[in-house]
């Protein structure tokens, strides 16, 4: 059963299973949609099964910018859950901009040359204002109610994710209070994820957010990253444990689909101003004029957020007739999405910043069988992991020709009924082996 508060049961629980005691603190869990509840959900579903109890803290009335109640199902009946009430400052500024608000707590920022005022003025308040994000009103109340817990209930280890990294303050406060082993995870980085520099920070707001990444940093026992860039950007600031534990892929209650029959190409997930391939429209328009069938078989299929000037930019191109944006969908239709869709998009910013960014759909893209078509930075972590698996091939933003040829091969595939990839090593990808290595680290 999922136990919603620390009641006399939950001690039973935990005191008779015999399993060690792993206190998990995180904003995103369902009914969020996304890929930020991904990660400990999978997690939290297969510990019990090397030997540990998850007690998962969470928000009591959080302002999720997506929803996804079927994801409710999902949360293991072994897991405890503790829920605390929270205030956001986004339930204020939804007052005035419910769409607007709504757009900056789940990272899609407009394009800063088509900002209006009022856009403005939401990210200097959001960067300004609130550090390191608007769930800093949540740490105090937290700090209160889990000391006690911990203490009362005999908790081991407890690990914190972030973003939002304000979660990392509650985990800092605690092991200066308590004897806990603190684990802090870091699904996207800190001071250098694509955002940051998009929230108008002053000097002073910079730093402050600089401080406390190093406080954590230096605090924590272990630090959790999702790729090596990451792990050696922190290296520069910490001389903690860095361990590298990627997201992974889990096995869905999905049957096999059938093809679209349709040349479609699909993007599933969040898909940012910064994130607009122009060379990756410039080739479908080209195609469309040299190849005379490809006009009749394409679909440009975009699952999730979409910016405006994503849209504005297909539009541009002469594309809407090949769009298909079919917005949020469940995590389940995502993934059959992915499965029915002849080829799957994957595009990163063009940034330094962003090279240590692996999506966290990768992963799934990866078991589809479906054809992988990636864009983003030269050296990117995750365009080694394409490479590696054989699953996809990717390109850097120079590259059009290449990409274009790409696309080309894709559709001779297409027609001829050949188009599918052929994965290697994808089992360490998986999630109960990835919880297994996160075992052995929580074990050390």
């Amino acid at each position: 059963m999922n136990k919603m508060e620390n009641t006399s049961l939950d001690k039973i629980i935990l005191e008779d299973n015999g399993l060690k005691k792993v206190l998990i603190i995180t904003y995103y869990w369902p009914p969020a949609g996304g890929p930020g509840v991904q990660r400990w959900l999978k997690f939290v579903k297969y510990l019990p099964e090397f030997g540990i109890q998850p007690v998962v803290y969470v928000p009591e009335n959080p302002t999720y910018p997506i929803v996804d109640q079927k994801l409710v199902n999902e949360v293991s009946e072994k897991a405890i859950v503790l829920k605390q009430p929270i205030f956001e400052p986004y339930q204020l500024a939804s007052f005035f901009s419910k769409n607007k608000t709504k757009k900056i707590s789940s990272g899609i920022i407009p394009n800063k040359k088509k900002q209006s005022t009022l856009d403005k003025v939401f990210l200097w308040i959001r960067g300004n204002l609130f550090i390191p994000d608007a769930r800093k009103y949540w740490v105090k109340p937290s700090v209160a109610y889990l000391e006690k817990y911990i203490q009362e209930n005999n908790i081991d280890i407890i690990i914190t994710s972030g973003p939002p990294h304000s979660l990392h303050l509650i985990g800092l406060a605690l092991k200066q209070k308590l004897s806990v082993k603190w684990f802090a995870d870091f699904r996207d980085p800190w001071t250098t994820i694509g955002y940051h520099k998009s929230l108008r920070l002053s000097d002073f707001a910079a730093n402050k957010h600089k401080k406390l990444e190093y406080k954590v940093l230096n605090s924590a026992d272990t630090i959790i990253v999702t790729s090596k860039t990451t792990k050696i950007e922190f290296q520069a600031i910490t001389s903690k444990p860095i361990q590298v534990i990627t997201n992974g892929y889990d096995v869905e209650p999905v049957g096999n689909q059938v093809l679209d029959n349709k040349f479609s190409l699909a993007h599933i997930g969040s898909f940012l101003s910064e994130r607009n391939p122009a060379i990756l429209w410039e080739s479908l328009v080209e195609l469309i004029t040299e190849i005379s069938s490809f006009k009749e078989n394409l679909e440009i299929k975009l699952i999730g957020a979409v910016s405006q000037e994503v849209l504005e930019t297909i539009s541009q191109f002469g594309l809407n007739n090949y769009l298909n944006n079919l917005g949020y969908v469940s995590h389940e239709e995502a993934i059959a999405h992915q499965k029915k869709s002849q080829v799957l998009l994957l595009v990163e910013i063009d940034s330094e910043d962003t090279k240590s960014i692996i999506p966290g759909k990768l992963f799934e893209y990866m078991v589809s069988n479906r054809p992988i078509l990636a864009i983003g930075p030269h050296d990117s972590d995750f365009s080694e992991i394409i490479t590696g698996t054989n699953t996809g091939v990717f390109f850097t933003y120079t590259e059009k020709e290449k990409l274009k040829n790409q696309i080309s091969a894709y559709y001779n595939q297409f027609l001829e009924g050949k188009l599918q990839s052929h994965g290697i090593g994808l089992q360490k990808y998986s999630r109960k082996n990835l919880t297994k290595d996160l075992v052995a680290i929580l074990n050390q």
